[in-house]
């Protein structure tokens, strides 16, 4: 079985915030959806956030942000689809 971190490609947060979200969104990485992509993310900057540079604490914030769009999309998507289904 594979564990988040056997998915994350290494140096992962140091890219772009473009980037971290294209890769934590995959389906490839993460199948359950991009929440379990939020969860990675935010356990990375909880656990690292006191070493991190100012602009690498920036990217990442802008990263969690932009996730947290995908997020929403997903919920609001599954939401539409399941009162498609019901109706």
């Amino acid at each position: 079985m594979n564990t988040d971190s056997d998915r994350i490609p290494a140096n992962l947060f140091a890219n772009p915030p473009e980037r971290i979200v294209e890769v934590l969104t995959s389906k490839e990485s993460f199948p359950q959806g991009a929440a379990s992509g939020m969860r990675v993310l935010s356990f990375y900057i909880s656990r690292v956030g006191k070493g991190l540079t100012a602009t690498r604490r920036r990217n990442l914030e802008k990263a969690r942000k932009l996730l947290s769009i995908r997020v929403e999309t997903e919920l609001a998507e599954a939401k539409a689809r399941l009162h498609r289904n019901v109706a």
